[in-house]
């Protein structure tokens, strides 16, 4: 199966009041590996939705190891743990480069669905094989 790793920057913007990085970032990180992945693999997102299927999130998990700061350099390493006939399960780990650190660990699954109808659909042979399944 697939990996990618992305890095990104801990911008003032991604943190609370306490300087560390706002929990529901770390989901916004989540769709950055997700969208890099399939970027990878050959695909857009803009494809699927001209062919009237989206992908929404419909399960999602995050363990907070702990906290990523301002100005960090942080990666985000992910992979894909399972390929179903409508659902990708994306597993995640954020890891701040300065010292090789886990700040947090998760997955989504997504379920591939007629845009209009929200049924789900199955998923392509040609993204499944470009994903290595």
């Amino acid at each position: 199966m697939k990996t990618n790793t992305t890095e990104l920057r801990v911008y003032y913007a991604d943190t609370d009041h306490g300087g560390v990085v706002y929990y529901a970032n770390y989901l916004k990180w989540f769709e950055v590996g997700r969208t890099e992945i399939l970027r990878q693999a050959g695909f857009d997102c803009n494809d699927f939705e001209k062919q009237g299927v989206i992908a929404p999130v419909v399960e999602v998990h995050c363990s907070y190891k702990q906290p990523a700061k301002y100005n960090d350099i942080i990666t985000i390493k992910t992979t894909i743990e399972n390929i179903g006939n409508s659902s990708i399960k994306f597993n995640y780990k954020i890891i701040r480069k300065s010292d090789n650190e886990s700040v947090a660990e998760g997955y989504t699954v997504n379920v591939f669905v007629n845009k209009e109808t929200m049924k789900s659909t199955k998923i392509t042979d040609n993204l499944r094989k470009a994903l290595g399944n």
